[in-house]
């Protein structure tokens, strides 16, 4: 049997898990660091394609105060055009005055973003590493007993562009702490860019020997030294099944200037068909999705296969 133009043919590796979760954050994380203001009738059209193009999990916006991310000050007004379609759209909610925001509109799926690192803690939460779970404890704690589900995102858990290498152990010590708190998942963040395969398969091997099962993980890659889908294949090899990946490679990070973009959705696709490995997602409306953001944005997708397809 043929494969359709545009695919890739698959050849499956013994070992690696029969199927994925693609968790899009392009809406938000994607988003987040474009200057200019982009209508929120348009980022309502970008979660409805992404929705439709078959995405299991897509990340809406951000309860942030408006001065440190103002390109997402709409976050209510996005929500609110949603409707019903998004009320299963994961927000990221920094503190309990977002998390307050996000259950008026009666939103089913938080998550909060905690540093690996006490620079990022001070830089990006405003709090020392260790006050960063006094601020989250509330909001997990309220968030739970609101029947709503809780990721924790750990960012910097491969290198600090301040404090340089981050050893294994204060990440999983870090990780702990949100699954104690009472997160259902964590998502492990390479924030810069500079993690390698092996690097992958340490950090996730130090977890499972700190008792944490690898179904509670989940990756976060950023593609600023190539390594991206390396770093996914790895993360396959040792048997995580959850992959964030943002439509078109959009996004960085608003605090660290050498984040470059993430890991785009297309190319993460690309790599899982090949590998025979199911994900439900639709690549021909995916890349009409992101080659559609990219004439919105002015500027070509980074992403390799929508330059390929698109």
């Amino acid at each position: 049997m043929t494969r359709p133009a545009g695919l890739p043919a698959t050849h499956p590796e013994p070992g690696l898990p029969e199927r994925v979760t693609i968790y899009e954050v392009g809406a938000r994380d994607g988003l987040q660091n474009e200057a200019t203001a982009i209508p929120t009738d348009v980022k309502e059209q970008f979660v409805r394609r992404l929705l439709a193009a078959g995405l299991p999990v897509v990340e809406a916006t951000s309860f942030v105060h408006p001065r440190w991310v103002p390109q997402l000050a709409d976050a209510a007004e996005l929500m609110g055009l949603l409707g019903d379609d998004g009320l299963d759209c994961p927000v990221l909610v920094p503190n309990e005055r977002g998390l307050d925001r996000a259950l008026d509109l009666g939103l089913r799926h938080v998550a909060v973003f905690a540093s690996a690192t006490e620079t990022f803690a001070q830089r990006n939460l405003n709090r020392s590493y260790d006050e960063q779970w006094a601020m989250f404890e509330p909001v997990v704690s309220r968030a739970l007993a609101a029947g709503a589900d809780v990721r924790g995102y750990v960012s910097m858990c491969f290198g600090d562009p301040w404090e340089g290498a981050v050893p294994l152990e204060q990440v999983v010590e870090a990780g702990r702490h949100l699954l104690d708190l009472g997160c259902t998942q964590l998502s492990l963040g390479d924030t810069i860019g500079v993690g390698t395969a092996g690097h992958v398969g340490a950090l996730v091997a130090a977890f499972v020997e700190a008792g944490v099962g690898v179904d509670r993980l989940a990756l976060h890659f950023h593609d600023t030294y190539g390594q991206a889908l390396s770093n996914v294949q790895a993360g396959l090899r040792a048997g995580v099944t959850t992959y964030d990946a943002s439509a078109g490679g959009l996004g960085g990070c608003p605090y660290a200037e050498s984040a470059t973009g993430n890991l785009a959705t297309e190319d993460l696709v690309w790599l899982l068909d090949g590998l025979g490995i199911e994900h439900g997602v639709d690549l021909s409306s995916l890349v009409a999705t992101s080659t559609w953001m990219a004439d919105v944005l002015g500027r070509p997708s980074p992403s390799a296969v929508v330059r390929a397809l698109g």
